[in-house]
């Protein structure tokens, strides 16, 4: 059986998802990194393990895969189904290496709040997200008279299977992801921003997962989505998946070769985006994105000379309305000794996401003939049930 069949719904249901992007429906087809029997972490999940079990989140994709090659696109998270910019949610970011071309980061440092959907695509096209996202805020309803808005973009470099000159990403596609954009099952793998990425030499992509606080640390959920396109050595649950199959930076094989060739200057980014319903604000989701390096790092990433690592975290737990004009607001703020459950969990979701974003890839060509392969699952599967057996 095909790694499509086992893995994915059929491909006319593929199709029809990558057409219209936005969630996919899951069907018990869709194999996650808990269906090989390893289970990250300690804390329990949320009902879908994935971002949008944070209420109100939602994420839309717009998928471009396009003659041989064209293999990128645009993923979209937006706190609440509502006017953002008229009620603004809580946010805080976190630059871990900072080779990339993020933007509107410095206004949400300032003011502590998100007004727009996140908006994740490839580095050449940052522009395109920014300006196009910009236009799509300012067309809703009720911002006739807005004249400057924050769009917060992150990106990857896709260009290793992406004719990424080209500049492929449309203002067409950002409207369609954001449009797209809504609650339920996110698809995961080579949609949206994720289409063209790899990750541990391996074709990487969209992951996504969550945690949900017992009754007794608060209840919160946390959830987690990413866009891995870093390299490292490949640890899963402390299984060293990247040696046993023999594909890690610097392998004994590469040392001689790496000291005479100039690094990679693309050689990795991720992208992570946090959210919460947990009552913080935005100092406390700066402590929660300095810690989704630690998530990274359980997966065997360690930040390279030519990596962007960026964390983007917002709350849902509060609206910051645009048009009020009181002057003093009395606000509902977990206290910091009730913060370290959010901690971990915000590791763990990241590191799960960065694991279903390698389950959930399939093999791709793109670019001049280049080919990443997916992640062996059955190599995989082996590694798992050995552990099992020790």
């Amino acid at each position: 059986m095909s790694r499509l069949s086992k893995c994915r719904a059929s491909p006319a249901v593929m199709l029809a998802v990558i057409l219209a992007g936005g969630a996919m429906a899951s069907d018990g087809d869709v194999l996650r990194i808990r269906d090989f029997g390893i289970v990250p972490g300690v804390l329990p999940t949320g009902p879908l393990n994935a971002i949008t079990d944070v209420a109100g989140a939602r994420v839309g994709h717009q998928t471009l895969i396009e003659g041989e090659s064209i293999r990128t696109g645009v993923t979209a998270i937006l706190p609440h189904g509502g006017n953002v910019f008229a009620e603004k949610v809580p946010a805080a970011v976190f630059t871990g290496n900072g080779f990339g071309k993020a933007a509107g980061f410095e206004q949400v440092r300032e003011l502590g709040n998100l007004e727009s959907p996140i908006l994740l695509t490839n580095t050449l096209n940052v522009g395109t997200a920014l300006s196009a996202g910009a236009k799509w805020v300012m067309a809703q309803p009720g911002n006739e008279q807005v004249r400057s808005v924050n769009v917060v973009v992150g990106e990857t470099n896709d260009g290793y299977l992406n004719d990424i000159r080209g500049q492929h990403v449309s203002e067409k596609d950002i409207f369609a992801a954001i449009e797209s954009a809504q609650p339920g099952p996110v698809a995961e793998g080579n949609v949206g921003a994720g289409t063209g990425t790899r990750a541990f030499g391996f074709k990487g992509g969209i992951g996504t997962a969550s945690r949900k606080l017992p009754d007794a640390l608060g209840g919160w959920t946390v959830g987690v989505l990413v866009q891995a396109n870093f390299g490292g050595v490949l640890t899963i649950d402390g299984l060293k998946v990247g040696q046993a199959l023999d594909k890690y930076d610097f392998r004994d094989e590469l040392v001689e070769a790496a000291a005479r060739t100039p690094a990679d200057p693309e050689d990795g980014s991720i992208m992570v985006v946090i959210a919460t319903d947990a009552p913080v604000g935005s100092r406390n989701l700066e402590r929660m994105a300095r810690r989704a390096p630690l998530g990274i790092a359980r997966t065997g990433g360690y930040m390279s000379n030519g990596s962007g690592d960026f964390v983007i975290a917002f709350s849902v737990a509060e609206r910051i309305r645009y048009a009020d004009s009181e002057p003093v607001h009395e606000r509902t703020r977990l206290s910091n000794d009730h913060t370290s459950a959010l901690f971990l969990a915000t590791v763990e979701a990241v590191e799960e996401s960065i694991y279903n974003a390698l389950v959930a890839a399939e093999s791709m060509t793109g670019v001049d003939g280049r080919s990443l392969g997916a992640l062996p699952l059955e190599s995989l599967r082996e590694l798992a049930a050995q552990r099992r057996r020790d």
